[in-house]
């Protein structure tokens, strides 16, 4: 299996961001999810948005999984704030000590089911999204997370916010699913990451193009990363003066 992942704004990039969402939205209905906040769009008219995407290197408009790094704004709030705020109120006090731009979700993760086995959405994305949100001069990253990717979201620097819901967990975004919320505090350095993890993303910062094999339950995958983030970030802050 051989696929590129690269990152574009959303805003900027229409065509792109209609595949991710058409492939979002068939993974939540083959799990009879289909009132999430993941689903609500109307985050393609936020210019604070970058998407990363998988896609196929035989076909390229074929999407194959990807991810959403949201900043926060007061026109556009993290989807996890409407999420939480009907069912915890602490929402609100916790995300004052935010401003503009200060925080952004990880959120919007999935992967095809042509590519289920390989860790795609398990650990790479989650790797990926942590290590290009550095650029973005975060004061915290947070997720909504499955309880599948808890493990693996930890590994990488995230700790479980304790101080919302049951110790972190919700029943979200039905009944009998459980997600828990994770925040990183320390973007740049992520002190609480695995070793391997950690270097890991530090050279994906310092290496945002190159092609990497990787083993997995499924057989060879042949990774192109494309992760063009800096010149991208320097787009949207231009767009902000």
């Amino acid at each position: 299996m051989k696929v590129k992942i690269k990152v574009v704004r959303a805003i900027s990039s229409p065509e792109e961001t209609k595949r991710y969402i058409d492939g979002h939205f068939k993974v939540l209905e083959s799990y009879g999810v289909t009132k999430v906040t993941s689903a609500d769009t109307s985050w393609v008219n936020n210019p604070n948005v970058f998407l990363l995407l998988v896609e196929s290197v035989e076909n390229p408009d074929l999407v194959l999984g990807g991810g959403r790094i949201q900043l926060r704004s007061n026109d556009f709030p993290l989807p996890l704030e409407g999420a939480i705020l009907e069912k915890d109120e602490k929402i609100l006090p916790f995300m004052e000590q935010f401003k503009d731009s200060d925080v952004a979700e990880y959120c919007g993760l999935w992967n095809s089911k042509l590519v289920s086995g390989y860790g795609i959405g398990s650990i790479y994305l989650i790797r990926i999204g942590v290590a290009i949100a550095s650029f973005l001069k975060l004061k915290a990253l947070l997720a909504f997370c499955s309880p599948y990717t808890v493990k693996n979201s930890q590994s990488v620097g995230f700790e479980i916010i304790t101080a919302l819901g049951n110790e972190g967990t919700y029943l979200y975004p039905k009944e009998g699913l459980i997600a828990t919320i994770m925040q990183i505090k320390d973007v740049l350095e992520l002190p609480l990451a695995d070793e391997k993890q950690r270097q890991k993303i530090f050279h994906l910062r310092e290496h945002p193009f190159h092609i990497a094999s990787e083993s997995s339950d499924k057989g060879l995958l042949e990774i192109q990363y494309d992760l063009n983030i800096s010149e991208l970030v320097h787009q949207w802050e231009t767009s902000k003066k």
